[in-house]
């Protein structure tokens, strides 16, 4: 009886782990998947900015695009004032690949940079 209840947890967590594959692999055709991926490789040059003392800085950017497919920070929520200019004059203004966003509504997009 126990060698059953065994079988049955590894089965269960066997297919618990595959559906948060499928799930994770859903998401990143997601539209916002494809936004995050050209943000983090507008971010990945980071010629001359540094950490400092941190490991890590946070941020959640807001951003809208414009007529011409082209993101316009909003805002930059973050405690380092660097690495808001640093987010404003990497993105402002670049073009987006992806055609699946809607121009003028507002976007929320969290960043992570690490040293």
């Amino acid at each position: 009886m126990r060698k059953i209840s065994l079988v049955f947890a590894a089965a269960l967590l066997l297919s618990a782990g595959n559906v948060f594959a499928i799930e994770g692999a859903l998401k990143a055709k997601s539209p916002k998947a494809k936004i995050c991926n050209q943000i983090e490789r507008l971010l990945e040059e980071r010629s001359g900015f540094n950490l400092g003392d941190s490991d890590e800085l946070y941020a959640v950017v807001r951003f809208m695009l414009n007529g011409e497919q082209e993101i316009i920070v909003l805002s930059v929520e973050t405690q380092d004032e660097r690495l808001e200019g640093f987010v404003r004059a990497r993105l402002n203004y670049e073009k987006v690949a992806d055609q699946n966003l809607k121009e003028g509504k507002t976007y929320r997009v969290p960043i992570r940079v690490r040293a």
